[in-house]
């Protein structure tokens, strides 16, 4: 799916309609679409808002609190790696680089063809199999520079 991908508001609708239309669902509904964009469009919001007559600002304000949504594109696979003390101390930042320079984008960026994403964060939560790099929801513990092809490769078939 390309980064440039257009919204198709048939199938925002398709998905409002699969949740009853039901403004309780919009977590739901918010998930779906990302689902299919690998991120939230502008235009997916407002039809969201203007089918189930939610402020346009609230709506961006549920995608905006949870950190599993995005307002910009995110690639197929979103790569992140622990930054936390222990994950820091262990070599995170070389692996970081390790993924940088593997798929040449930097933290914080999409590749142009829309495969990937790289990000960090402050802190996992599970310090004791760190350093840990997350793949698309699946943990990877003890992660080293070594293991970062096998990583990416595993991702890319």
């Amino acid at each position: 799916m390309s980064v440039n991908q257009t919204v198709n508001l048939d199938k925002v609708q398709e998905i409002i309609e699969r949740h009853g239309g039901n403004k309780s669902k919009l977590i739901s509904i918010l998930q779906d679409i990302q689902a299919v964009y690998h991120y939230l469009p502008a235009e997916a919001l407002k039809t969201i808002s203007r089918l189930l007559k939610i402020p346009l600002i609230d709506i961006v304000s549920v995608a905006t609190f949870y950190r599993a949504f995005s307002l910009k594109p995110r690639g197929k696979h979103v790569a992140t790696v622990c930054m936390g003390t222990a994950c820091h101390v262990r070599g995170a930042p070389k692996i970081l680089e390790e993924f940088e320079r593997q798929l040449q984008i930097k933290k914080g960026e999409t590749s142009k063809d829309g495969e990937w994403s790289l990000e960090s964060v402050a802190c996992l939560g599970c310090c004791a199999i760190g350093p840990v790099v997350v793949v698309d929801g699946d943990y990877h513990a003890h992660t080293s520079i070594r293991k970062v092809p096998n990583i990416l490769k595993k991702y890319r078939k």
